[in-house]
C-alpha cells in the first residue's frame, strides 16, 4: 500500500480509536455518597449516608463494557445521631462498633464490578460484590440514572449515575437487633465522575 494512502487510513482511524477507547474517570469526593435507608421497630425509616467514598469507573461505551470499584469509609457513617449533650453513646458511635461495621477492623466497605449490563446504548444495571466486615457477597446495582456529558458551568467532561441496590445485612454477618432494626437495607447511591 502506497505511503500516502496508509497515512490517509491512520488520519482517519486513529480518531475513531481515541473516541472508542476506554475512559477512566475519578469519583467526586463532594458529590459521591452513599446513602441507605432502614426501618426501626416497624414504626419508622431511618436515613443515613456515608461521608467518604472513593473509587473510579472505566467506561467503554462503544465496547458496552466498563469496571467499577468504590471504597466507602465505615466510619463516616452519618445518621444524624453523632454526638449527645448527655454523654450516652450516639447511634453513629453505635454504628461503628462490632454490633454493625467494626469501623476500627474493617476501615473500608468495598464494592467491585464484575459486568456492566447494557440496553442499547443505555447502561442499566452493574454486577458486582461488595465486601462488608470481611464478607464478599454479590450485589446487582440498578441504575435509575446515567448519563454522560459536558459540566453545565465548566463544560469540562463528566458523567453521573443514581444507583440502586437491597440487601440483607445478616448475609454479611451484621445481626444485632434484628428484627427490630431491619435486616433489609436499601442503598441508595449518588455519584459524579470527571476523566482521570
Amino acid at each position: 500500500m502506497p505511503r500516502v494512502s496508509r497515512a490517509l487510513l491512520a488520519c482517519v482511524f486513529l480518531p475513531l480509536a481515541a473516541v472508542a477507547a476506554p475512559q477512566t474517570y475519578v469519583l467526586d469526593p463532594l458529590h459521591s455518597f452513599p446513602n441507605f435507608t432502614v426501618n426501626h421497630l416497624g414504626m419508622s425509616t431511618i436515613h443515613g449516608r456515608f461521608d467518604r467514598m472513593s473509587g473510579k469507573i472505566v467506561l467503554d461505551q462503544a465496547a458496552k463494557t466498563g469496571s467499577l470499584e468504590a471504597r466507602i469509609a465505615t466510619a463516616s457513617v452519618n445518621t444524624g445521631d453523632a454526638k449527645r449533650a448527655d454523654g450516652t453513646r450516639a447511634r453513629d458511635e453505635h454504628l461503628r462498633t462490632p454490633d454493625f461495621f467494626n469501623s476500627s477492623e474493617f476501615p473500608d466497605m468495598i464494592y467491585k464490578s464484575t459486568k456492566f449490563n447494557f440496553n442499547g446504548e443505555a447502561l442499566e444495571s452493574v454486577d458486582g460484590n461488595l465486601t462488608l466486615v470481611g464478607v464478599t457477597k454479590p450485589v446487582k446495582l440498578t441504575l435509575v440514572s446515567f448519563k454522560c456529558g459536558a459540566h453545565p458551568f465548566s463544560k469540562k467532561p463528566m458523567c453521573g449515575a443514581d444507583a440502586e441496590a437491597t440487601i440483607k445485612r445478616t448475609d454479611f454477618g451484621v445481626k444485632f437487633g434484628v428484627p427490630g432494626i431491619s435486616d433489609e437495607v436499601k442503598l441508595m447511591i449518588n455519584i459524579e465522575a470527571y476523566p482521570e
